[in-house]
């Protein structure tokens, strides 16, 4: 990436803007990295096998634009129709694209304060007026708060459940109460890390026109390095998110990311025996460290969010940094004092707690 700060050839769009921030990516021999919450398992091995497949023909020829054979699988997987399905190139992409589709209007987008930070940067980049409603005291998202402003009048809202980077789940009365204070705009439910132990929404979907639920294959189907995100929704909200990426890119998914992503979303047990492989280590990992005095909210992701009440958070990261320990730290108001630690491998997950002793009792 080019070092400049800044260029005279700049539109005032793109000199204004505040990109968003993704975790470091370094090369450090022997690195335990538990900051960007890949996943810990190499993908399925159907996986390879699929895209080892497709790209012994066919990388001559464009791709299908409209993923029709992953859209299926999906669809077949939600018990949804396949126009009932939307697929772009990670769910950032997706995001963005709903971001587009649905909330340039007069009253502002609501989201709260403490969540990803991306949907600040698309409602920047798409000149979206953004209104953040504070999460509580202990970090949860506000759902009566939500409600009621919701319902005052809006251009949609957007809430990631479980939510980042906090880990904290809200169940689907709440969902629901969102859909229902808001009838007439989406309610876009970000659903990345729901397969650790949260609830979907993708069960309200025929009853709720104004719902979208948008998942990734990132994180619970470890193919972050693939880039294929999706949207659930009742067909005229995925018919709007095709005229957007149909203005923007006709084909954002290649050949090799369909055959992969197919192969992922079909292999149930895989997908199934490592969920609860990172919820069984998350659960461990969560005992060992409040053993060490932190306190660590309750994750139905797969990271969890903890603080030490007597150390420094920005510290703490960099003394682990120092061990070759990557974690996330973030300098932002009210969070500036927790730390997100992905769950990694038990391996990875021992080598951060020994970690954290030896600091701790220096």
């Amino acid at each position: 990436m080019s070092t400049l700060t800044s260029s005279p050839f700049w539109s005032p769009l793109a000199a204004g803007l505040s990109p968003y921030e993704p975790g470091e990516q370094p090369h450090i021999a022997d690195l335990v990295k538990l900051n960007t919450n890949e996943h810990p398992a190499a993908p399925s091995p159907r996986v390879v096998a699929a895209i080892t497949e497709a790209a012994r023909d066919g990388l001559q020829r464009y791709p299908d634009p409209e993923s029709t054979r992953l859209r299926g699988a999906i669809a077949r997987r939600h018990g949804l129709k396949p126009e009932q399905v939307f697929v772009g190139n990670g769910s950032d992409e997706v995001l963005g694209h709903a971001f587009l589709a649905f909330f340039q209007r007069p009253q502002p987008l609501l989201f709260p304060d403490v969540t990803y930070s991306f949907y600040r940067v698309w409602a920047q980049l798409h000149g979206i007026a953004a209104e953040l409603l504070p999460v509580d005291d202990g970090l949860r998202i506000d759902i009566d708060a939500l409600a009621q402003r919701a319902a005052q009048g809006c251009a949609g809202v957007v809430v990631a459940n479980p939510n980042a980077p906090t880990g904290i789940g809200l169940p689907l009365p709440a969902i629901a109460r969102l859909l229902r204070a808001c009838p007439d705009r989406v309610v876009l439910v970000d659903e990345a890390y729901v397969d650790f132990g949260g609830e979907s929404a993708t069960a309200l979907i025929d009853a709720h026109p104004n719902l979208l639920v948008v998942q990734t294959l990132s994180k619970s189907r470890a193919l972050a390095g693939l880039r294929v995100g999706f949207a659930l929704g009742q067909a005229g909200l995925i018919a709007g998110l095709a005229r957007v990426k149909n203005s923007f890119n006709s084909y954002p998914l290649d050949r090799l990311a369909q055959a992969g992503a197919q192969a992922a979303i079909e292999d149930e047990d895989w997908f199934a025996r490592q969920c609860r492989e990172v919820m069984n280590t998350r659960e461990g990992l969560t005992l060992q460290l409040e053993d060490l005095g932190f306190q660590v909210l309750p994750s139905q992701a797969n990271f969890v969010f903890v603080r030490h009440p007597a150390r420094d958070a920005r510290e703490l990261a960099a003394a682990l940094r120092a061990r070759a320990v990557l974690v996330r730290h973030f300098r932002q108001p009210r969070i500036e004092q927790w730390l997100r630690i992905s769950i990694g491998s038990r391996a990875q997950c021992a080598a951060l707690v020994e970690a954290l002793q030896a600091i701790l009792e220096g």
